[in-house]
């Protein structure tokens, strides 16, 4: 996606660009592994984008390197037209597991970043703002709970508000909803639809998942194995908001079955 102004399939134009990868490559200096080789990217404001490949593709090395946790061995990695050296505020982060410290509540797991970075008392001028963002995932009522008190798809709802209240310029989503059940990994993902739209975030999602990319993605990013290179970028072209029911249409079994046949051609591709 190139061109100066583009839309989504709801037909409001994307922002401009947010994330901007360069031929970024990396290659694993003790076992000389090459993981990626020259991948370009750009995430516009307010796009969500998915990236999908067999394992060993070199997802997490990408994931990884946009975290700013380990570094290209090439390339350039923009964010907000400033370097990404190391990890940094305007960055969040979603994990597979909720990983909240079981001995706050809720509302202080939320706070736990600004904590650990600013102070307590900057903690607690941010309660207010994780009290909204509390009810903006459903769990108003729930702010004084502790982890073990809640169940799975409530914890990562919590987690995903301890990844907001930073106000992060781009969300970076390593399979946040697989431990869960199908039904609830089905409705978290409308869930984090919904707040993505409504915080006009830009998001991207490494998943193993094709049906979860195309219900969430306006685009796909299709990897090749060893070393992990682009083999396609899947414009999904899906009305928005999207359903659940959606997942039965004939335009999202076409999508669904372009992707799995280009994983299936792996290195052919």
């Amino acid at each position: 996606m190139n061109s100066a102004v583009q839309q989504d399939y709801s037909g409001e134009p994307l922002g401009a660009p947010v994330y901007e990868l360069t031929h970024v490559s990396k290659t694993y200096a003790r076992n000389q592994v090459v993981a990626l080789d020259d991948v370009s990217l750009t995430l516009r404001k307010g796009s969500f984008t998915s990236v999908i490949g067999s394992s060993g593709c070199g997802k997490s090395t990408l994931l990884k390197i946009m975290a700013g946790l380990i570094p290209p061995s090439k390339g350039r990695v923009i964010l907000q037209g400033e370097p990404v050296k190391g990890p940094r505020r305007d960055i969040g982060m979603m994990f597979q597991q909720a990983t909240l410290f079981p001995w706050k509540t809720a509302v202080e797991n939320i706070v736990l970043p600004i904590e650990i970075r600013d102070g307590k008392a900057a903690a607690n001028n941010a309660l207010d703002k994780a009290h909204e963002l509390l009810d903006i995932v459903g769990l108003k009522g729930f702010e004084n709970v502790y982890p073990n008190e809640l169940s799975g798809g409530m914890a990562q709802r919590a987690s995903i508000c301890r990844m907001l209240i930073t106000e992060p310029a781009v969300l970076l989503l390593d399979e946040p909803f697989s431990a869960l059940d199908e039904l609830s990994r089905d409705m978290m993902n409308m869930e984090l639809q919904r707040i993505c739209r409504e915080q006009d975030a830009t998001a991207f999602l490494v998943t193993h998942s094709i049906q979860e990319a195309v219900i969430l993605s306006d685009e796909i990013v299709v990897m090749k194995p060893r070393p992990g290179r682009l083999a396609e970028i899947v414009e999904v072209d899906l009305p928005r908001p999207r359903t659940l029911d959606m997942m039965t249409t004939p335009k999202f079994g076409e999508i669904v079955d372009h992707i799995r046949n280009m994983l299936d051609k792996g290195e052919d591709m």
